[in-house]
């Protein structure tokens, strides 16, 4: 069966028509959808999915064919990815691609769009007709079939590319779960790109993150989720920075990680045996993938297994005690505030809770909140143009000198000269 009748068998006209129906009440868009090889699908398109504009230059040969590979290609893009692909496309208009999988079979996308992120101005017309150059149109009647174009904000179009695939998968009834690894992937890689970008600006010395792997634990042991996979990118940003496509590299990286997750699972308490039948399969799944991004992606996988493994083990009760104190910190960083205070809001005597929260965190109360507010300082001294007196006081200090000496102790510079020399790498790295 090709993957036209398998899309049309599973998402029928009446599905389509009920997706078509709650989209256009939102967004006022057509829906045009296309099969794997790109080729249009009649009976689950709009009948307004091609605008003025769209039938103008596709009128014309060569407006045709760059159409219809500019769709393969936001396809080719959407799937790998396992994202909704947003461009500009030859023609200067938005163009949005929604990926359609079922499992791991490929069957085509759902575009949306043909429209501007901006009223048209006289540049923005220049900019269509330089595009269409060769491609032969009533440059009048262009210009006429640009000002019917909807203009729609981008983050709108973001939340149409969001809300078309949550509906295209729940009204369609595809499975989504590789599509969604994918986009998880993707997104991943990004954030650890971003991480391996700033470590070139800060230009620091190789030294592997023992301190963001403590972090780690940390977060593992309290169940957070969110908090773990950013660490847990940092790190693999830190590792693939200074070993950048050395696979073999990052799998030894990887087994120790590993091996340090596994035994704070069991000091968590986690069942011993349940934990070395986990190993073992863990070390086959690292040595059985060959490609950076599958490694990236996995250990994330098994992230999740450990959190949910230490959360459920003995130890949970402990951990749910100090997650108050924890939330509590992240969310009044930059306020004064004492143990006794902490302490209430855990339901907890201070002793008790330092107690706990030294046990399970390896860290004091004290400790952990100072290392929110140098890393929340660091990111103000980095992002914003405020002076160090205002981000002492903004992160939650209330005298510069202390600040600056606690900002020394941790970070081995002063904030001044942590700024001046973060800006003296930009400089330098700067394209001439």
């Amino acid at each position: 069966m090709t993957d036209q009748a398998t899309l049309a068998k599973l998402s029928t006209r009446g599905k389509f028509e009920e997706i078509e129906g709650i989209f256009g009440k939102h967004f006022h868009l057509g829906l045009e959808t296309r099969n794997i090889q790109g080729k249009e699908i009649e009976q689950m398109c709009s009948a307004d999915c091609y605008p003025a504009f769209c039938k103008l230059v596709q009128s014309n040969a060569t407006g045709l064919r760059r159409c219809n590979r500019q769709r393969r290609r936001s396809l080719e893009i959407a799937i790998e990815t396992g994202q909704s692909y947003i461009t500009i496309c030859h023609a200067g208009i938005v163009l949005v691609c929604v990926p359609v999988m079922d499992r791991d079979n490929a069957l085509g996308g759902m575009f949306f769009g043909k429209c501007l992120w901006e009223p048209v101005t006289e540049i923005l017309i220049e900019d269509v007709h330089r595009r269409l150059k060769d491609v032969r149109t009533d440059k009048v009647k262009l210009a006429a079939a640009m000002r019917e174009l909807p203009v729609m904000p981008g983050r709108t179009i973001h939340n149409a590319a969001e809300f078309l695939f949550d509906l295209l998968y729940e009204v369609g009834g595809f499975d989504p779960r590789l599509i969604r690894w994918r986009r998880e992937r993707s997104e991943q890689q990004s954030q650890i790109g971003e991480f391996i970008q700033e470590r070139k600006k800060l230009g620091t010395e190789w030294q592997y993150p023992l301190e963001s792997e403590r972090e780690l634990l940390g977060k593992v042991k309290i169940g957070d989720r969110t908090g773990a996979k950013e660490i847990l990118n940092s790190i693999l940003g830190t590792v693939l920075f200074h070993n950048i496509g050395d696979l073999g590299i990052l799998k030894a990286r990887l087994l120790e990680l590993l091996s340090i997750l596994s035994r704070a699972a069991v000091e968590g308490g986690v069942n011993i045996d349940v934990m070395l039948e986990k190993n073992l399969a863990y070390v086959n799944k690292v040595m059985q993938i060959n490609n950076q991004e599958d490694l990236c992606a996995w250990i994330s996988t098994a992230l999740n297994e450990f959190i949910e493994l230490v959360y459920s083990s003995q130890d949970a009760k402990k951990m749910t005690q100090i997650r108050p104190a924890i939330n509590y910190i992240d969310a009044n960083y930059d306020k004064p505030m004492t143990l006794a205070e902490i302490a209430r809001v855990s339901h907890l005597s201070v002793s008790r809770l330092a107690h706990i929260f030294k046990e399970q965190m390896g860290i004091t109360i004290i400790d952990y909140l100072t290392s929110v507010r140098i890393e929340q300082a660091k990111q103000l001294l980095l992002a914003t143009d405020q002076n160090c007196t205002e981000i002492c006081f903004q992160v939650g200090y209330n005298n510069q000198s202390y600040f600056t000496r606690t900002f020394k102790g941790l970070v081995g510079v002063t904030p001044r000269q942590f700024r001046t020399n973060n800006q003296r790498k930009d400089k330098i790295s700067a394209p001439l």
